[in-house]
């Protein structure tokens, strides 16, 4: 008895420990996707509910500003969704409606791109979930010289725009450049 209740006790522990794990990994993930900056070649949708004429879908040009009917240029550029739904929300609330309810979605991100030893390097539209092995896939898979040990990548987020090098399975962003050096044997 006393055997079983020690496998239950550590059959129980390693559950916990399991659920503990899963539920940080969990939160990081839906932390670092609602961390999402937009930026210039996404194309976004704002819809005010009850309001057609306020409810519009654009690309965010070069300076990373849209024109939104009674508020003239708004600056969409390095905020998160919810940052940009709540500037448009504070423009309108007021002077122009009472209670707006207001919703920003993306419905294309801007672009990531691939260079080096793939078949076809370019850019290509970005999906959530996309990992180096997947856009090489993209690009028509990689070359026979391509070295998986030396690919690259720089962030559309880096200021200093500073090659580094990753592993095949790493997740991409919109924007960013990823290069596949060539092997030599």
């Amino acid at each position: 008895m006393v055997l079983y209740s020690k496998f239950l006790h550590r059959s129980l522990l390693h559950s916990c420990l399991l659920s503990i794990f899963l539920l940080v990994a969990f939160n990081t993930f839906a932390q670092s996707s609602n961390e999402y900056r937009l930026g210039p070649g996404d194309k976004i949708k704002i819809t005010v509910f009850g309001q057609k004429d306020l409810s519009i879908e654009t690309l965010l040009n070069d300076s990373g500003k849209i024109d939104y009917p009674f508020l003239g240029q708004v600056q969409a550029s390095g905020k998160t969704l919810a940052e940009f739904q709540q500037s448009i929300y504070r423009g309108l609330k007021g002077y122009y409606l009472v209670n707006p309810n207001i919703s920003v979605s993306i419905t294309q991100y801007r672009p990531f791109f691939i260079d080096g030893e793939v078949q076809k390097p370019g850019g290509y539209p970005f999906q959530p979930g996309l990992t180096i092995n997947k856009a090489a896939a993209l690009a028509g898979g990689y070359t026979e010289r391509a070295s998986l040990s030396k690919i690259f990548i720089i962030r559309s987020n880096d200021p200093e725009q500073k090659s580094v090098g990753v592993n095949a399975n790493m997740l991409i962003q919109p924007g960013d450049i990823v290069t596949v050096k060539q092997s030599y044997f």
